[in-house]
């Protein structure tokens, strides 16, 4: 991908000198005009605070090449989107968290996410709670969910489904990292 390119376009569609996004996200525009060129790949964290300060979320940065050509239906591991967990609201305590998205999910009325909780991780001391319904398979590891008034822990093999309006968190409690594949309807991040 073209990241430098992509970024460039939507930088100059806002408007914006690379010097008012260095100013706007802390960085300098030699760093700016490195990734533009290609010369620099942006970390994570700098990709992010470059989009915040444009405003842009990644998957509207990312969804502009998965709509360029014909039709997308398969996906390498490579080609899922990383969420920031900061980013979609689950708080610095959840930094670790790996939450990664199958394809564009504001093209689509499902969300696909390959979630990675390592030991002693959760999605933070605040019980979650937004439109849709949720689901998921523990593939390895264990899971403690909190849903509403009750707490379930969930091993290799089981599953959940509820209604994402209920207050919910999710803990991994084990001393090895936890794997879920989960489907969100609509798509929340």
């Amino acid at each position: 991908m073209d990241i430098g390119g992509r970024l460039r376009a939507v930088r100059e569609a806002r408007k914006l000198s690379q010097r008012d996004l260095a100013t706007r996200a802390g960085l300098t525009s030699g760093a700016i005009s490195m990734i533009e060129q290609n010369k620099s790949s942006p970390s994570v964290s700098s990709l992010k605070a470059l989009l915040d300060a444009i405003p842009m979320t990644l998957s509207e940065f990312f969804q502009e090449v998965e709509n360029a050509g014909p039709p997308k239906y398969f996906y390498s591991t490579s080609e899922f989107i990383e969420l920031s967990p900061q980013e979609i609201g689950l708080g610095d305590g959840a930094a670790r968290l790996s939450l990664r998205q199958l394809g564009n999910a504001s093209e689509h009325s499902l969300q696909i996410l390959h979630e990675n909780y390592p030991p002693k991780t959760d999605t933070g001391p605040d019980l979650l709670s937004h439109e849709g319904e949720e689901a998921g398979i523990v593939i390895s590891g264990i899971i403690e969910i909190t849903v509403d008034d009750q707490v379930r822990v969930l091993n290799p093999g089981e599953g959940y489904l509820f209604d994402s309006r209920l207050p919910h968190r999710f803990r991994n409690i084990g001393d090895r990292p936890c794997v879920i594949i989960s489907a969100c309807t609509p798509p929340s991040f």
